[in-house]
């Protein structure tokens, strides 16, 4: 019998967009997820790089595009990642971004109640107007603000935090109450850290095994609106996460 063993994996190209609130971090989970890193001051995203002969040149579009691949057990997913910017005059150019995306991140964090309701409103506005059956995973991240106690159990007391007077321990929303919104929507949920990278390759391993085989595309026939790179007055993206060379292998 013929072993197929050596035989390549299909691969499939996802597009996936970021959304959230300014400074929750969406940058950084992308820039842990790609390159294994993390910058302390990251300056916060509001272009997208696109391709010179000599040069870059930073074009004012409110997003950055990135890719990283993840290899799984069947299949090689190279995720087109789209990581737009947070600031409230950039939203109304969103649907650009997550038009045709087969899976969101939309992130949260976990020390600013208002970024779990901004949060929610993205997820409300993606299951209005995005593609039907698209994965959003609900992302809480900044864990290492949550305190030793709190990031394995994920709970929150606050009268005990107040009591203990752990200043590290700057949770203010609990794992309980974003958790039961995220079944409630039919959401993947994760807490991560980007600084410390916890749970963050794990996040995009559960969204590439969440995108049905049904919705997968071959590679190349991504990017910006579902078009094809290379269209009629689109710039081709790079790679922001590594502009020598393209970053092989999975991070997940």
């Amino acid at each position: 019998m013929a072993d197929n063993a050596g035989a390549p994996k299909p691969s499939s190209s996802v597009k996936l967009v970021l959304l959230g609130e300014a400074a929750v971090g969406k940058s950084s989970l992308v820039l842990r997820f790609v390159n294994d890193d993390f910058q302390e001051n990251k300056e916060p995203t509001i272009g997208a790089w696109s391709h010179r002969p000599s040069n870059f040149t930073l074009t004012l579009i409110s997003a950055a595009f990135l890719t990283q691949k993840c290899n799984l057990p069947t299949r090689t997913i190279k995720f087109e990642i789209w990581d737009t910017a947070g600031q409230e005059r950039f939203a109304s150019l969103a649907p650009m971004y997550y038009r045709n995306a087969q899976s969101a991140l939309v992130v949260y964090d976990i020390t600013k109640p208002s970024s779990l309701t901004k949060a929610k409103h993205w997820v409300a506005e993606l299951q209005r107007q995005a593609s039907p059956g698209i994965v959003i995973a609900l992302v809480g991240n900044k864990l290492d603000l949550a305190g030793p106690a709190n990031e394995e159990s994920g709970v929150t007391d606050t009268e005990e935090e107040e009591t203990q007077g752990d200043e590290e321990n700057r949770r203010a929303i609990s794992t309980q109450e974003a958790k039961a919104y995220a079944e409630e929507e039919g959401l993947l949920f994760y807490e991560t850290s980007a600084k410390t990278g916890e749970n963050v390759q794990t996040v995009f391993e559960a969204i590439a095994n969440a995108i049905p085989e049904s919705t997968l595309k071959p590679r190349g026939a991504g990017g910006l609106g579902g078009a094809g790179r290379g269209g009629a007055g689109e710039q081709a993206p790079v790679n922001v996460g590594d502009a020598s060379r393209p970053k092989e292998g999975c991070a997940c």
